[in-house]
């Protein structure tokens, strides 16, 4: 447990809500020792009604006496933020970003701080679900890298890198894959109603179905091409609908639509404002 160790969340939308969940439901931290900034009154009212923790809008004073600081504002935002609170860290504080593209130089030199940590989760972890990935700057102590896996630990489970590109990567494939998921859901969904199936059936099938297939991954030490084959007979419905679904290009769509969030998590990184369309030849 996060013993007396004050946490400023900076940014107080849904990832700093989930992260706020976790440390509360894992009883990592107690509510008042969080904090949480945001330019909306009507979002801090809500944090402090439900979880009890403090709350202001203004990011200077979540600061004081800050163990903890957890960057958790929108990547476009960022310079803003930052140039603002530039100084203004407690030097013994960690810095912990959640922010998409946000390279620790980036920070580091916008905060003027040296302890920096990059992580990237996704939006299963607001139920515990979740997976980080994350790195750290040199100057992160054995102590605060505790304090950071305790941290992202609350939200699921965590992988560390030493590569910060890797990141990015992250950002394309877990950070933006429960997007992917969902379409695919409602895809599904769409096509039972389009079967004949009432809404909620085609609903309780999908979701069923993607649950325990995802478990059989789980507990199965096969290859994911085995498990595949293991259930398409020849000549069979999942062979016929496998064979439509490569003619339509299903993986090659997955596959540009991961490299195309890649890229863009680069250009944030970047400070841009618009990326390259996907589909735009080089």
């Amino acid at each position: 447990m996060l013993v007396d160790t004050r946490i400023a969340f900076i940014g107080s939308g849904i990832m700093a809500e989930a992260m706020i969940t976790g440390l509360l439901r894992q009883e990592v931290t107690s509510a008042d020792c969080i904090v949480a900034s945001g330019p909306r009154v009507e979002r801090g009212d809500y944090l402090s009604e439900k979880y009890g923790v403090g709350v202001t809008t203004d990011n200077r004073e979540a600061l004081k006496e800050a163990g903890i600081v957890v960057l958790s504002v929108k990547p476009q935002m960022l310079a803003a933020v930052i140039s603002d609170l530039r100084g203004l860290i407690p030097p013994e504080a960690l810095v912990l970003s959640i922010v998409a593209g946000a390279k620790i130089d980036t920070i580091e030199q916008g905060l003027d701080h040296k302890a920096i940590v990059r992580s990237m989760p996704n939006t299963p972890a607001q139920i515990g679900e979740g997976i980080t990935v994350w790195t750290a700057s040199e100057a992160v102590s054995e102590e605060q890298l505790e304090y950071a896996r305790t941290i992202l630990t609350a939200l699921g489970e965590e992988i560390w890198v030493d590569d910060e590109d890797y990141l990015d990567m992250a950002t394309a494939l877990s950070g933006t894959g429960p997007a992917y998921v969902f379409l695919f859901l409602e895809a599904m969904v769409d096509a039972g109603v389009h079967l004949g199936f009432p809404r909620y059936v085609a609903e309780k099938l999908v979701i069923q179905t993607l649950r325990g297939s995802v478990e059989y991954v789980r507990q199965a030490p096969d290859h994911l091409a085995r498990l595949r084959n293991q259930v398409t007979s020849p000549g069979g419905t999942s062979a016929e609908a496998l064979y439509f679904l490569e003619r339509a290009g299903f993986r090659t769509a997955l596959s540009r639509a991961i490299w195309a969030a890649y890229q863009r998590s680069l250009t944030l990184g970047e400070g841009k404002k618009k990326g390259r369309l996907a589909d735009e030849d080089e």
